[in-house]
C-alpha cells in the first residue's frame, strides 16, 4: 500500500485540528491559547493543500476562511 504525501499532509491537518478541539473540549486547552490558533492555522493549511490536490474546493474554500479566521487572531494577539 502506497500512501501519498498528500495524504500525510491530510491527516496531520485532520489531527491538528480535531486534537485541538477535543483539548479544549476537555478544557486543557483554551481557544485563545497561541497552541490552540496555531493548530488551527496549521491544520487548515494542511487540509487546504489536500483539499486542492483532491480538486475539492468548496472545503478547500472553508479551509481558507478557517486559516483567515486563525491569521486574524494570531495578527490580534501581536
Amino acid at each position: 500500500m502506497k500512501i501519498d504525501l498528500v495524504e500525510i499532509v491530510g491527516w496531520i491537518g485532520a489531527v491538528l485540528i480535531t486534537g485541538s478541539y477535543f483539548l479544549n473540549i476537555q478544557g486543557k486547552l483554551d481557544a485563545k491559547d497561541k497552541s490552540y490558533i496555531w493548530a488551527n492555522a496549521i491544520g487548515g493549511i494542511c487540509f487546504i493543500i489536500n483539499t486542492y490536490f483532491h480538486q475539492a474546493y468548496p472545503s478547500m474554500a472553508v479551509n481558507i476562511i478557517w486559516v483567515l479566521i486563525a491569521l486574524a487572531a494570531i495578527i490580534r494577539k501581536k
